[in-house]
């Protein structure tokens, strides 16, 4: 026996108005099951809900109702079939390419929280909690240039060995890391597998200033003395973070751990030379 749905009912599985199935009804496009004889009421299946949520999926692929609804009478179940496949695959596309808006809104909102950072406090400095990062380290990039920051990711999908390349992917970011004295660039992980060059930044309370590359040295030099005389800490790393602030052109964030756990940054790899 078939479990029928009132258009409230069905509306709400669908998360759209009773108004809007009653569009479908009168355009053809959905048509309820079966109707009340005595109040006309309207009353949807399983299948009707399965076809509804369907032209709810393709709606927002911007196909309009009279192609959708086109697609839905192929007698042909082999089109629809395919049809579906090829709205499946722009799908991915889609979701695709709002994942990497959303990854350069987050880095448009990071520039003005900086700047925000940088209002209430004058002196320019800042404390910022800062989740764990995995990070991957370049063998041979030192500074950055125009020339290897151009096409930055694939510097380090270069280093990965094809086998593991599929299991790699990283936010698009810039950055140095320095230990001991000797500096080299980075990309921060967002998948990895184990591998050479990989190195663990612990979540935790990082002492923090933008700078340009004029006066990054000595942004640096003056954080890293608060860190001693204010924080009583002597920092094993520094990382500063690459913001790229115009075509030919980038400012820093420098970012510098309050705690001293040389414990929490061996390599992944277990090589903590560096």
């Amino acid at each position: 026996m078939k479990n029928y749905f009132s258009i409230g009912e069905a509306a709400k599985a669908v998360q759209t108005t009773t108004e809007t199935l009653r569009h479908y009804d009168r355009i053809g496009l959905v048509k309820p099951s079966t109707r009340d004889e005595w109040t006309n009421y309207r009353y949807y299946t399983e299948e009707d809900i399965v076809r509804l949520n369907t032209v709810r999926a393709l709606q927002l692929m911007d196909l309009s109702l009279q192609e959708i609804k086109k697609v839905l009478e192929y007698n042909d179940l082999e089109k629809i079939v395919d049809f579906l496949a090829q709205a499946e695959k722009k799908a991915d596309e889609k979701i695709a390419a709002l994942q990497y808006s959303k990854s350069k809104i987050q880095l448009a909102k990071a520039d003005y929280e900086r700047k925000l950072q940088a209002h209430k406090n004058p002196n320019g400095s800042f404390i910022k909690e800062i989740p764990e990062r995995i990070i991957l380290l370049s063998d041979t990039l030192e500074v950055p240039t125009l020339d290897n920051l151009w096409n930055y990711l694939s510097h380090f999908y270069e280093k990965i060995t094809p086998e593991l390349a599929e299991q790699f992917s990283f936010e698009d970011l810039a950055g140095i890391y320095t230990r001991n004295g000797v500096s080299r660039l980075f990309a921060v992980c967002t998948h990895y597998a184990e591998t050479d060059g990989l190195k663990i930044l612990p979540k935790g309370k990082y002492l923090c200033a933008s700078c340009t590359e004029e006066n990054r040295k000595n942004t640096l030099d003056e954080l890293m003395d608060k860190a001693k005389t204010e924080y009583g800490v002597n920092p094993p790393f520094t990382v500063q973070l690459i913001l790229a602030s115009g075509i030919l052109q980038w400012n820093y964030q420098i970012q510098i751990p309050l705690y001293d756990c040389s414990g929490c940054f061996m390599g992944l790899s277990g090589n903590d030379g560096f």
